[in-house]
């Protein structure tokens, strides 16, 4: 099985095809984690560099144990301990890389674009952990995965995405793939918190009120308020926030029916979402981040060209 790139830039630049060959293979690498022996040699004598901008936890963990997992040769590289804190280019910081004979590179970075400029660039396969208030790939791949093992089926399923939309590159990843794969896509969140184009230009419903968008939706995508990336104050105060868009056990309760919670994480606690929501029945966060290795080890696989 072969995609369609030779990169992963986002979901946008995907085809379908593509989505659903991810997605199997990562079905196959998910079994190879239940095994008591979860290392195989897929991707033996293939160098990975992880060039990590932004801070991450879950993402860049994810990634360096899915590599270590198809026994990869993985370098590690950050900001503060290198040349780029002296002001060392990015195109120099990664061609010196590259000078030591490096395959792919996973690379998250502020700047939107980040990562398709480097793909012009070199000619290691460059895979996308986050560009700025672009796209979060891999993200939204693991999102789809977790709600398929959930529902069956992407088709005609339901699925609101709520929270600030206008900063969060993990929003347009999943609009972008929810469409593509037959999904019904809301955005929920305060109107200064989601672009004001966005339902036309990107086949989503808008709604303002998180209550009438829980009774609408089979699933609840829930981000977290992005006050790093916010250059002016887009509401009162987070108490506010909480008590008109927080997502807790007694508005679930009030719904009459059942819906599934994810989130990408972090999770701010007592803001989007309380702990009993958070921690509850409803919650697939969990099996968010366990998925997120098959799919993070079915990607490396695939752009690596190891038939």
């Amino acid at each position: 099985m072969k995609l369609s790139t030779k990169h992963l830039l986002g979901i946008r630049q995907l085809l379908k095809e593509d989505i659903e060959t991810i997605l199997s293979t990562a079905t196959q690498f998910k079994e190879v984690l239940q095994r008591p022996v979860k290392k195989v040699p897929s991707l033996r004598d293939i160098t990975i560099v992880n060039l990590f901008y932004e801070n991450s936890t879950r993402t860049r963990i994810s990634f360096e144990l899915a590599e270590k997992r198809l026994s990869a040769d993985t370098v590690n590289f950050t900001v503060s301990g290198s040349s780029a804190a002296k002001g060392e280019t990015l195109l120099d910081t990664v061609n010196n890389i590259l000078s030591m004979k490096v395959d792919m590179v996973v690379m998250r970075h502020s700047a939107s674009g980040a990562p398709h400029f480097l793909a012009k660039h070199i000619p290691a396969a460059i895979i996308n952990a986050g560009d700025g208030i672009n796209e979060h790939p891999t993200q939204a791949l693991l999102d789809a995965f977790s709600m398929i093992e959930k529902f069956g089926s992407l088709q005609g399923l339901k699925v609101a995405i709520i929270g600030d939309i206008m900063h969060s590159r993990v929003a347009l990843s999943n609009i972008y793939l929810l469409n593509k794969m037959g999904a019904k896509v809301m955005v929920a969140g305060p109107p200064t918190l989601i672009p004001k184009y966005i339902a036309e230009a990107m086949n989503v419903t808008v709604e303002y009120d998180v209550k009438k968008a829980l009774q609408w939706c089979d699933v609840a995508n829930v981000l977290r308020i992005q006050l790093e990336r916010q250059n002016q104050p887009l509401f009162s105060s987070l108490r506010e926030y909480s008590l008109a868009y927080g997502i807790n056990k007694r508005l679930l309760e009030s719904l009459g029916k059942d819906i599934t919670i994810m989130h990408p994480g972090p999770i701010n606690r007592g803001v989007e979402l309380d702990s009993d929501v958070a921690d509850g029945n409803s919650s697939i966060i969990l099996h968010q981040v366990e998925n997120g290795l098959a799919v993070r080890m079915a990607v490396l696989y695939l752009l690596s060209n190891r038939d």
